[in-house]
């Protein structure tokens, strides 16, 4: 897997993971047509997922999630256990998706409509790719508002502990900016910021809770109490 906050100097490598061989084959068209972009396995199940996650060692996976023999929220969960630096999107059909939802507990960097413009997949790669989210914050919150009581948490501090004691004050501050789905050009005017400032506060919050990207930010702070529903 590559650096999650740096773009390497070869094509970007792709695994689609879907049980329909024809969206397979589509993803496929779209992708190598990208100079960027090298699609380097295809699997029909999350199991076979699992196994070429390890074979191939892509730097992103494209993760439906209702397939046979293995679901793709059990195969995200399985592969960034494996391997912290994964970088998963989720394939689904229909937006605010609970399966979707499940997929970013799960692990995922975020998700995709199916039928999302070559545009929008090709930028959602690149962006996990470096490291950020393929899903806004405002997105993830209102999945948060409809899910969370239907789905297991991904874990929370134990009681009495205040879940971001490692974090200055300033950095609570832009957690809990995040939490409420504001962009970088948001938090920068709420507080009064350049964005180069948010951005290094963004990824100090991250390194020092050790979440994957936004996505977690706004899960972490939903599980932990920092926000309130």
């Amino acid at each position: 897997m590559t650096d999650p906050h740096s773009v390497p100097d070869r094509p970007l490598r792709i695994l689609l993971v879907d049980d329909q061989a024809l969206v397979r084959l589509g993803f496929r068209m779209v992708l190598e047509a990208e100079p960027d972009l090298q699609v380097v396995g295809e699997a029909a199940d999350g199991a076979e997922a699992i196994r070429l996650a390890v074979e191939t060692r892509p730097d992103v996976i494209l993760m439906d999630v209702r397939m046979p023999t293995l679901d793709g929220i059990e195969a995200t969960r399985r592969i960034v256990a494996a391997n912290p630096a994964a970088r998963i999107i989720i394939l689904t059909t229909f937006d605010l998706d609970e399966y979707a939802f499940g997929g970013l507990r799960a692990g995922a960097s975020g998700f995709l409509l199916k039928d999302a413009r070559p545009s929008e997949l090709t930028a959602a790669i690149r962006a996990v790719a470096t490291g950020d989210a393929a899903v806004s914050g405002r997105v993830t919150r209102a999945m948060l508002e409809l899910f969370a009581d239907r789905l297991p948490a991904s874990g929370g501090t134990p009681a009495g502990a205040d879940p971001a004691a490692a974090l200055t004050p300033r950095e609570r501050e832009i957690l809990l900016a995040m939490a409420d789905g504001l962009t970088n050009g948001e938090i920068g005017a709420k507080f009064f910021l350049t964005e180069s400032t948010v951005k290094t506060h963004v990824g100090r919050v991250l390194s020092k809770l050790q979440l994957r990207d936004r996505v977690h930010a706004v899960i972490f702070a939903y599980d932990n109490g920092l926000v309130e529903r």
